[in-house]
């Protein structure tokens, strides 16, 4: 057992504790609250693979100015996470230890963080393929070289239109759906700046609106930021209620990254085109998912990413309602049909055609076997847990989404936790070293800030089983129960026994 005395908080000094074997209780004066947090999360999570570390005693000894409802300052009892507000603190016990017994139920992998990313199915992986060294000519050349690369762009544009029921020359390709967002976002307010100044969107969107909308705010536009209700949907009568004879766009997601609540998109866009004012949809959770008819849902503009329904990374797609103004991203050359400049990334292209056109072929019969394994999970959390909530709207959700928030934890623990044993998953919490802020989401459905803390979102994809179903339950409780163990927000008739 090495016992050590750092005197001062120096992230090198910090750094220096760590050993090789067992390590022992270490008491350190602090007042930088970063350099405790960066040594914990490198040393004692990310240092390696198959060995772990775990905190088996943690105690505060001493509080500084931290008000009594904040007292957050805890080590997590396995993870070796830090999870504290801003805030001197004097001194800090804790003790670590090096553990090898991972079983091996405890490696295998459980991914469900498919609304962060999907894995890129064989049948677009093979698309693809030829594309990258057969077909390698620029589509934008005219010898017959470059015809088959030409034809590869164009037939995947094609399939993206059938999938939202558009016109081929409607559909332009772009490096994801940020940039996608961007463009529409930005694009329409460049184009229709003498028209007016006024864009709507809501406050749960993605921050792929939310900043271009911001960034536009500084440049003299106007932005409304809709509320929405407990649920995460936006009431079309408030977005009558903001248009102004100054309004030019209207952006609301087709359905919620975080807590999956699918917003009436038809109705929205039935509001805005009965004012003369344009509709984008961030369609990037929605594509595959929901079926989509731009026509049919009013929408002049929406955004897609392909690696959101299994197709590559760095590519993605906006649809243009044809006669919609709107200005380049952008420029330098005339792909695109003038309209975004750059060589066409055309295995992307290629890639994002055959999944969307796999994504969409059977939406119903792909929603109802993931749906009925979102149900089973829902129903074994909210059932095992107590003081536990599951966020969004109940019914009109995505069939992939549950998102939940525990009292007295938070969520970036819960997740190095789940990590432990394999679990891959996600929190609305943006956390680092120098903050803690909760999800703009879950503030916006009501949450107060201790509760959109504690959130976990957990959203499946195809290649999900029942059995990953049943570790979650069997390991998401015991998780849970052991945070709570340790946090200073649990009460006392809530916690578990203390395991020894």
């Amino acid at each position: 057992m090495v016992v050590r005395r750092v005197a001062s908080c120096g992230a090198e000094r910090l750094h220096n504790m760590r050993r090789g074997g067992e390590v022992g209780v270490a008491d350190a004066e602090i007042d930088d609250i970063d350099s405790l947090a960066q040594f914990l999360l490198f040393h004692l999570v990310n240092t390696c693979e198959k060995v772990w570390w775990k905190v088996i005693h943690a105690s505060c000894v001493h509080y500084q100015n931290i008000a009594p409802g904040s007292l957050f300052i805890f080590l997590l009892e396995a993870g070796g996470f830090l999870f504290a507000p801003p805030g001197p603190v004097t001194l800090i016990e804790f003790q670590i230890k090096r553990c090898t017994d991972m079983s091996d139920q405890d490696q295998r992998t459980v991914y469900m963080d498919h609304a962060a990313t999907t894995f890129t199915k064989p049948e677009v992986l093979a698309a693809m393929t030829p594309y990258f060294s057969r077909y390698f000519g620029n589509p934008s050349s005219l010898y017959r070289f470059a015809h088959t690369s030409r034809e590869g762009v164009e037939e995947a544009r094609g399939r993206v239109a059938t999938a939202l029921g558009a016109e081929p020359e409607e559909i332009s390709f772009t490096a994801g759906g940020s940039e996608a967002d961007n463009w529409a976002i930005k694009g329409v307010a460049a184009a229709l700046r003498k028209r007016g100044d006024h864009i709507i969107t809501s406050a749960i969107e993605h921050h792929a609106v939310l900043h271009p909308c911001r960034a536009l705010e500084k440049q003299g536009c106007r932005v409304t930021y809709l509320p929405v209700d407990e649920f995460g949907r936006v009431d079309p009568g408030d977005v009558e209620d903001a248009i102004t004879d100054r309004t030019i766009l209207v952006s609301v997601m087709t359905a919620n990254n975080e807590i999956g609540t699918i917003q009436p998109v038809a109705e929205i866009g039935r509001v805005a085109h009965d004012h003369d004012v344009l509709f984008h949809t961030d369609a990037v959770q929605a594509v595959g998912a929901v079926p989509i008819d731009v026509d049919a849902m009013g929408i002049d503009l929406l955004s897609l990413s392909a690696h959101k329904f299994y197709g590559p990374k760095g590519i993605g797609a906006l649809y243009i309602r044809r006669g919609t103004r709107i200005e380049s991203l952008v420029h330098g050359g005339g792909q695109e049909r003038g309209r975004r400049a750059g060589t066409e990334n055309v295995p992307g292209i290629v890639g994002l055609g055959r999944a969307i056109e796999l994504a969409t072929a059977d939406i119903e019969g792909h929603n109802r076997r993931i749906a009925a394994m979102r149900d089973r999970l829902v129903r074994g959390v909210l059932g095992s847990i107590p003081d536990t909530r599951l966020n969004g709207h109940p019914k009109e959700r995505l069939p992939n989404n549950a998102n939940f928030s525990f009292r007295y934890v938070e969520g970036e623990s819960i997740l190095l936790l789940l990590d432990a044993h394999g679990i891959c998953a996600s929190t609305g919490s943006a956390c680092s070293s120098a903050s803690l802020e909760p999800s703009h989401v879950l503030l916006a459905i009501g949450l107060p800030h201790e509760e959109a803390h504690g959130s976990l979102r957990l959203t499946l994809g195809d290649a999900n089983t029942g059995e990953d179903i049943d570790h979650v339950l069997s390991v998401l409780p015991e998780v849970i129960g052991r945070l709570r163990q340790i946090s200073p927000l649990t009460p006392a008739c809530a916690r578990m026994p203390e395991v020894e």
